[in-house]
């Protein structure tokens, strides 16, 4: 009787020995060299979550993989890997890393259009926070004056500032026949010209900008000078008036004091009627009248 309960005991004490414990439960960490990832399978798996959007498994996949592989240096300097690194802490908001993931390493030119996306952007989002408001064009333009795109993304060609002039010709001609193009002709225009259609569009955009300010310059003068021409006309009229009024009082005070025989010969003139007083003047001034 007492062998039974012992007997019943014993897989509970070989359930918990160091070599049955690994088994059941592997740590997750020490069951990933078994599987012996090559730079090659990393990188595929990358660039395979990275298209499909799932930001959170391609996370998982990166802290997943072993510091202890042989070809690990190889595997962390891939760029699909270096990329990938980057989108994770893009989305996560781990700006500092991202920068430093850029400014590091080299990429190439396939890498440059979501990098310099994520540089820009992640800057825009830290300066909206800093100054507590969504920014506009001029402050987008000032963040991206103080935090220019490295190197590392960017090979110094100004293609947004700088086209061809055969770009530019193209770009205005279809201006000319459509100044606000549709997203499918915005998709011709970028296959005709070698530009995405975000550069088209920000051209085109930048365009009617320069349009509208030119034509509101050229505005202003006109009205200043319609404001004017009342004004002008008006003082024209007031000199004119101002003169005729001079001159009908200068006449009055020659009239007022005429010569003595002039006034003689008008007194003579009046005392041959009635024996009146003698008439006044045509300026309407009273004569004094005389006492017999």
């Amino acid at each position: 009787m007492a062998v039974g309960p012992t007997e019943g005991k014993q897989p509970p004490s070989e359930s918990f020995s160091p070599t049955h414990h690994q088994i059941i439960a592997p740590s997750p960490i020490l069951a990933v060299p078994t599987l012996a990832f090559s730079a090659a399978q990393v990188e595929i798996v990358c660039k395979t979550l990275e298209d499909s959007g799932d930001i959170e498994r391609l996370a998982r996949f990166l802290w997943s993989l072993p510091v202890a592989l042989p070809n690990m240096h190889e595997i962390l300097n891939c760029e699909a890997v270096l990329r990938a690194r980057a989108v994770v802490a893009y989305h996560v908001g781990n700006f500092r890393e991202l920068y430093a993931i850029i400014e590091n390493h080299k990429f190439t030119k396939a890498s440059y259009g979501k990098l310099q996306a994520m540089w820009l952007e992640a800057h825009y989002i830290e300066a909206e926070k800093l100054r507590g408001r969504s920014l506009g064009p001029v402050d987008k333009y000032r963040v991206r004056k103080k935090f220019p795109l490295p190197p590392t993304i960017w090979d110094g060609e100004q293609k947004t500032h700088c086209f061809k002039e055969r770009t530019r010709s193209l770009l205005r001609e279809w201006y000319l026949q459509d100044p606000y193009p549709n997203p499918t002709k915005k998709r011709e225009l970028a296959k005709a010209t070698g530009l995405n259609p975000t550069q088209v569009g920000n051209w085109f955009k930048n365009r009617r900008q320069r349009d509208r300010a030119a034509a509101a310059k050229n505005r202003k003068p006109t009205l200043g000078q319609n404001r004017s021409a009342p004004r002008k006309s008006m003082e024209v009229a007031a000199g004119a008036g101002k003169r005729d009024r001079e001159g009908r009082r200068s006449r009055d005070v020659k009239r007022l004091f005429a010569a003595p025989d002039e006034m003689l010969q008008l007194s003579r003139a009046g005392g041959g009627g009635d024996g009146g007083g003698v008439p006044a003047p045509a300026t309407g001034v009273p004569m004094p009248l005389e006492h017999h």
